[in-house]
C-alpha cells in the first residue's frame, strides 16, 4: 500500500526514549497549525480505545509479565486499530497525519531491541497495518545515556522499555540508525540541544522532502 496520489502525507517521529518524539510532535502540531495545514497529531500504540488498553498493559503495567512474542502481537494489534480508526479516515479527510510512534518502533524495539527474528516481525507488521507506511520517519537520535538522563531530569524512567537500561536501549539505537540505512523513507535528526533547536532541524526537513506540502503557496 502506496501513498496515494495527491493524498496528504503521513509523517512518524521516531527514536529511543528521552529522544524528545513527544515534545516534537507538539511542536510541529502548533507549526502546522500556524500554516493553516489540516493535521491529525496522534500516538502510537495509542489513538483508539484498543490502542490506549494496550499501551497501559505493555508500558505502565510492569507487573504483568509479557515474553517478547506476547508484547509484538499487542503492539501489532493495537496497530491494526490505529490504521484503520486513525490514519486512514484522516488521510481520507485531506488531513496531514502526524504520529509519535508507528511501525519503526517495532522493528527496533521488538526485533532489535528483544532479539525477535526480523522477517517475522515484518510479516505480522505488515498484515496488521495492511501494507501501510509512513511516507516520511524522522528518526530523532540521541545518545543513549543523554536520553536517560533527560527522562530521569523529567522524572520519568520507570515503564517497561525504561526499565531496560542502557544495553537494551543501545540495541534499540542500532537498529534505527540500520532501519535508516536501508530505508530511503527514514531520515536521520541530530535530537541534542534545545527543543526549538531539534524542531529547526525537523522542518527543514519537512520543507526539503515534501515541499509540495509543507512550502506555503507562495513560496
Amino acid at each position: 500500500m502506496g501513498r496515494v496520489r495527491g493524498r496528504p502525507p503521513f509523517v512518524v517521529l521516531e527514536g529511543v526514549e528521552g529522544s524528545g518524539k513527544s515534545t516534537q510532535v507538539g511542536l510541529l502540531s502548533g507549526w502546522l497549525e500556524g500554516r493553516g495545514i489540516a493535521h491529525t497529531a496522534t500516538r502510537e500504540p495509542g489513538g483508539t480505545p484498543l490502542g490506549e488498553a494496550v499501551r497501559a498493559l505493555v508500558l505502565e503495567r510492569t507487573e504483568v509479565g509479557l515474553p517478547a512474542e506476547a508484547e509484538l502481537l499487542l503492539v501489532t494489534a493495537a496497530r491494526a486499530a490505529f490504521v484503520r480508526e486513525v490514519v486512514l479516515p484522516a488521510l481520507e479527510r485531506g488531513q496531514v497525519v502526524v504520529s509519535d510512534r508507528y511501525d519503526l518502533s517495532t522493528f527496533a524495539y521488538q526485533g532489535w531491541g528483544r532479539g525477535l527474528d526480523l522477517e517475522a516481525v515484518e510479516r505480522i507488521n505488515a498484515f496488521a497495518t495492511g501494507g501501510l507506511r509512513a511516507d516520511l520517519y524522522l528518526v530523532l537520535d540521541v545518545p543513549v545515556d543523554q536520553g536517560i538522563e533527560r527522562q530521569r531530569s523529567q522524572g520519568k524512567g520507570g515503564d517497561r522499555f525504561e526499565r531496560e537500561g542502557a544495553a537494551f536501549l543501545t540495541r534499540v539505537r542500532e537498529g534505527y540508525l540500520a532501519l535508516a540505512e536501508r530505508d530511503e523513507r527514514v531520515r536521520l535528526v541530530d535530537a541534542t540541544g534545545t527543543a526549538d533547536a531539534v524542531h529547526e532541524r525537523v522542518t527543514e526537513i519537512l520543507l526539503l522532502e515534501l515541499p509540495e506540502t509543507f512550502l506555503p503557496a507562495n513560496g
